[in-house]
């Protein structure tokens, strides 16, 4: 079988890297489209992922629509050459164009106030997939879902070991309390409208009499915030996450695999998510703060009473295993789903 599959953003790296590697060890034929966003083309070097470029992360609603016929065009060029049986992943781009070749696109969701994205994809779907926890109602004859979060695809600990090594990187031992910060861009196309912190600098000052600050950033940072740049490969992330005391920032996803590490995590943003919803509900592995009058400082009040607690690392393992205990495996889950189809 030949399967298509779009990769437009760093996250999806990730998650499609072992679903990727399933179906070319069951012999299937995989090509790749991907996007220039962030840190998407690196990765997917990184992992040794060969891949074709079909567009760029436009700003702005006018350009973002130009980059849509952009990739729209390039990657149904692609397909003509390829001939995919199916095509999975990356933006409305791969559903356009299976409905031009009538091929099956399945179309896989956790993010429910995307909804521009949604409504140009969903019209020229075969499957939409979606975790329990996906609050959105989706009204689709083909619906399915999984017990899982997109991040168990490469965080659960039948695919992800935690590397010590990236401590010695950072100069710092096993036993040193560390704080990881995540600013985002607010670029994308579901991010119109929505904001975190008020003050990153009063955010990083404010924790920093706990232990070490390291900021993770989409955008460039003032002169006083630069020296708490993280300074590793991009690909360590996970490592340092897991290691980490804390984390505390404005990134959905990695207030997930923050916790799916087993670091509590807290998430500040206006606008909610499904399975952080969750993760705070159920397994308490969360601390979602989106009222944007009070959520900067509750969500700071949240991380001094957290960091004071000299057990707080082994309480969150053990909510983890619960969490993991309940849920599939993901990457098994999403190599099935596309072999059956």
């Amino acid at each position: 079988m030949k399967v298509m599959i779009g990769v437009a953003h760093p996250k999806q790296v990730h998650f499609w890297k072992n679903i990727i590697r399933n179906l070319i060890e069951d012999g299937h034929d995989v090509k790749i489209v991907a996007w220039e966003k962030d840190l998407t083309l690196y990765l997917l070097d990184v992992y040794s992922l060969e891949y074709e470029v079909v567009g760029k992360n436009y700003k702005g609603l006018v350009r973002k629509a130009y980059g849509m016929v952009e990739s729209d065009l390039k990657s149904l060029k692609i397909a003509k050459d390829f001939k995919p049986d199916i095509l999975v992943g990356g933006s409305p781009a791969l559903a356009h164009v299976s409905r031009l070749l009538k091929r099956s696109y399945i179309y896989l969701i956790d993010t429910e106030h995307a909804i521009l994205a949604y409504w140009l994809t969903h019209p020229f779907s075969d499957i939409i997939c979606t975790p329990t926890c996906f609050k959105k109602k989706v009204n689709f004859k083909k619906h399915i879902v999984f017990n899982g979060y997109l991040e168990l695809a490469y965080l659960h600990p039948k695919y992800f070991k935690p590397d010590p090594s990236v401590l010695d990187e950072l100069k710092l031992d096993k036993d040193d309390k560390f704080i990881v910060v995540r600013f985002v861009s607010w670029g994308a196309a579901h991010d119109i409208g929505d904001k975190g912190f008020t003050s990153n600098r009063e955010v990083v000052k404010s924790l920093e009499h706990y232990g070490r600050v390291l900021i993770s950033s989409e955008n460039r940072l003032n002169r006083g915030l630069e020296k708490y740049r993280i300074d590793i490969s991009p690909e360590k992330i996970h490592h340092l996450l897991y290691f980490a005391q804390l984390y505390i920032g404005e990134s959905a996803p990695m207030s997930t695999e923050s916790a799916i590490l087993g670091t509590p995590a807290i998430f500040v943003s206006t606008s909610r998510r499904g399975y952080t919803d969750e993760l705070e509900s159920k397994y308490g592995l969360v601390y979602n703060f989106s009222d944007p009058s009070t959520m900067e400082k509750s969500a700071l009040k949240k991380a001094f009473e957290l960091l004071e607690n000299n057990r707080l690392k082994k309480e969150w393992r053990r909510k983890r295993d619960k969490m993991l205990s309940d849920k599939i495996d993901v990457t098994k889950f999403i190599t099935k789903l596309i072999e059956s189809y």
